[in-house]
């Protein structure tokens, strides 16, 4: 199977939450492996910076480009409108990226398919989708 790895889809994703609502991504809960992951963001203008505690590893940039230090590899960014589309170089992987309340999808065109993503916000132990759902 082609595609990014799991980790740059994920920091694309909080990368893509903080660019496009401008608030603070304080961890994402990857739906595919089913499990929090340590991701933080932060974006301010065209440029975004953020933090992925599971490899210890720093990554942002001014946009249309955002640098993994860890990969040491670069990811084309480029915001449209609500979605963001973009280019991982290390995986040779063109991506979309959804934003659609509290939830980002990324369509990695290497893999064909789609990965959601829920986005924890810095206050509560929860993701904005979470606290967006009435209580049932």
């Amino acid at each position: 199977m082609g595609g990014m790895l799991a980790h740059t889809r994920a920091l694309i994703a909080a990368a893509t939450f903080a660019h496009l609502t401008g608030k603070k991504v304080a961890g994402v809960y990857d739906h595919a492996e089913g499990r929090d992951r340590l991701i933080a963001a932060d974006a301010r203008g065209d440029a975004v910076q953020g933090f992925d505690g599971e490899r210890q590893a720093k990554f942002g940039g001014k946009l249309p480009e955002i640098y993994d230090e860890g990969d040491k590899a670069f990811i084309a960014f480029r915001p449209q409108g609500d979605e963001v589309q973009g280019h991982d170089r290390s995986s040779d992987s063109a991506f979309t990226a959804r934003l659609t309340g509290g939830v980002v999808q990324v369509y990695d065109h290497g893999a064909q398919a789609w990965f959601s993503y829920d986005i924890q916000n810095p206050d509560a132990a929860m993701s904005y989708y979470s606290a967006a759902m009435p209580a049932a």
